[in-house]
């Protein structure tokens, strides 16, 4: 009877602890996932939200950075956020499956959505490589290149934290898309009697450079991206400096110096000289020591390279300008749909 006895209370103390356990564990809840910690970063309305998923060696520096500088910089890391959810589109966001983020306006027939290409969790860290697609009255509008964001999220102190950022845009000239760009207006002309005749090699010459432009600006924009985030790094970096107005500032690599204020390795050789897929970039309207503004202009290298100016600041909005130059894009440019 004894041995029953303490075989039963073996058996109590077991249900026990299994119960009482399962209920603690639920009431602790799943831990954040870095997907969520992401999403939530971006567009969680809870003040202090996204300055609580960067980096504690970020947030020292934002601290230190003067006022008006601090707030530049977290605008531009934000900025998405007011960009996406500010014009009244349906905006859904998905913390698993391969959809990351849908915005569906009903009013222009334009959807633009971010897809999950590659989530890599490793240990602390995990990387999550996106992409962005966009289309209207359900045609592609990025002429087949392809823009990529890969994000490091690395566990700090208990929460997931954004640790590095990498842009890419990059055009498969077998994309269907792109060859679609390319041949859109490729068609049989027909003559006075109905005859189907071959269109002339103009047209044709016509549609491969308005392709070859397409790409050139789908590419710049995305520089225009890569160069906000650069300016955002290099001010976080230098406090003392703020942004900088100088380009080659922001390159340097393969110096073998390491990382300084002129030579922060943050873009590649070919932007910080001014030049990449046919346009031409420069940065100006600093101000003070350090500076809290600055403004990035792109336009075209020649007529065949582009036919719009690009321009951006500390903002982070990127705006465009249909004569292609930099002073009406600054002053009268329109933002990018």
């Amino acid at each position: 009877m004894l041995r029953i006895k303490k075989i039963l209370a073996v058996i109590f103390r077991s249900m026990f602890f299994l119960f009482f356990g399962s209920l603690f564990a639920s009431a602790q809840g799943t831990p954040q996932t870095a997907r969520q910690a992401l999403l939530e970063m971006f567009f969680s309305k809870t003040p202090g939200t996204f300055e609580k998923h960067l980096p504690q060696a970020t947030q020292a520096a934002l601290r230190k950075a003067q006022p008006a500088s601090g707030a530049s910089m977290l605008a531009g890391f934000s900025a998405i956020t007011t960009q996406l959810s500010a014009r009244g589109q349906q905006l859904q966001t998905f913390e698993a499956g391969p959809t990351l983020l849908l915005i569906d306006d009903p009013q222009t027939h334009s959807k633009f959505e971010i897809t999950v290409e590659r989530d890599d969790l490793r240990g602390d860290e995990d990387e999550i490589e996106l992409a962005f697609h966009g289309s209207k009255d359900g045609e592609t509008q990025t002429a087949g290149a392809k823009f990529r964001l890969t994000l490091t999220m690395k566990q700090e102190a208990g929460s997931w934290r954004l640790n590095e950022i990498a842009a890419s845009v990059g055009v498969s000239l077998s994309d269907p898309e792109f060859l679609k760009a390319m041949t859109k207006n490729m068609r049989p002309t027909v003559n006075g009697v109905g005859t189907a005749m071959p269109s002339s090699s103009a047209p044709q010459v016509m549609n491969l450079a308005t392709a070859s432009i397409a790409a050139n600006e789908a590419a710049t924009v995305g520089t225009v991206r890569t160069l906000n985030t650069a300016e955002i790094t290099y001010a976080a970096t230098f406090p003392t400096l703020g942004f900088t107005c100088t380009l080659s500032d922001l390159g340097g690599m393969g110096g073998g110096n390491g990382v300084s204020e002129h030579q922060a390795m943050l873009i590649d050789p070919r932007l910080a000289n001014g030049r990449k897929n046919g346009y031409l970039f420069a940065l100006s309207g600093c101000n003070g020591m350090p500076s809290s503004r600055f403004s990035i202009t792109a336009v075209p290298a020649d007529p065949t390279s582009g036919t719009r100016a690009f321009c951006s600041d500390e903002s982070a909005v990127i705006r465009f300008s249909t004569d292609g130059k930099a002073e009406s894009c600054l002053s009268i440019g329109k933002p990018l749909q």
